[in-house]
This record gives structure tokens, sequence and C-alpha cells, in this order.
């Protein structure tokens, strides 16, 4: 688990987590926590690249010389 978590978010927010004082349950659940909001950034982008996609092939002028 640190390997996959560590190459995801870097050593220091893996090193934050486990600096902090709490039980084994509540570290789980940061880093659940941090997974979570990445896999939710990471979906609004691919919204947003698929939003402008769609505004590329509905706007775009097709070529008179076909």
């Amino acid at each position: 688990m640190k390997s996959n978590f560590e190459s995801k978010f870097g050593s220091v927010v893996y090193d934050r987590i486990n600096t902090v004082h709490m039980s084994e349950t509540e570290r789980q659940m940061a880093i659940n926590a941090m997974l979570d909001a990445d896999a939710f950034v990471n979906a609004l982008f691919w919204i947003g690249h698929k939003f402008g996609q769609l505004g590329d092939f509905l706007f775009a002028k097709p070529s008179l010389k076909h």
C-alpha cells in the first residue's frame, strides 16, 4: 500500500499522515479520503476534456474541398 500511495501522492503527504497521532482506522480513513478526492478531481478533468472534444466536434467547420 505504501508504494502505491507514495507513487500517487508523493512521499511528503504519506509521511505527514504517518506522523500525525491517530488510530489505524483514522489513518486509513485519511488515506481513503485522499484517494477519493484524487478520483473526483480526475473525473472533473475527464468531463472537462470530453466537453472540449464535443465542442470541437460540433463547431468545427467542414472542409469545402470534399
